[in-house]
């Protein structure tokens, strides 16, 4: 569970679920048992994106906002339910994480073939 955002004066109330690989929990997880938090800043993030993109030579801008986005369209793409997908992106109405349904119509056309 990752707290942030939400609430009428940010009051950080809304919670977001947040699924670790099982490559990426026990290294959280040990990190946690010796630390009473994450201990890592939003810019600190922002930077070690920028850092790992930059040695992926990806010439295009990488934020935290980017990967977020990128996550969205390929859990659609892989058939992830909208209600599932709302609920790990903290969403509190459907309508907001319909913007993530930016399908390209080759994709629109791929679905419809692969149903019909």
């Amino acid at each position: 569970m990752v707290y942030g955002k939400g609430g009428p004066y940010g009051t950080k109330s809304k919670r977001r679920i947040v699924p670790l690989s099982p490559r990426v929990q026990p290294l959280i997880e040990g990190h946690l048992a010796l630390h009473d938090s994450f201990g890592v800043s939003s810019r600190t993030i922002q930077r070690l994106i920028k850092l790992v993109a930059n040695k992926a030579n990806i010439s295009r801008p990488v934020t935290p906002h980017v990967l977020r986005h990128t996550f969205a369209v390929t859990a659609v793409q892989k058939g992830i339910s909208l209600p599932s997908l709302q609920k790990l992106l903290g969403h509190d109405r459907l309508t907001t994480t319909e913007i993530y349904l930016n399908l390209s119509p080759e994709e629109a056309i791929r679905e419809f073939q692969s149903k019909w």
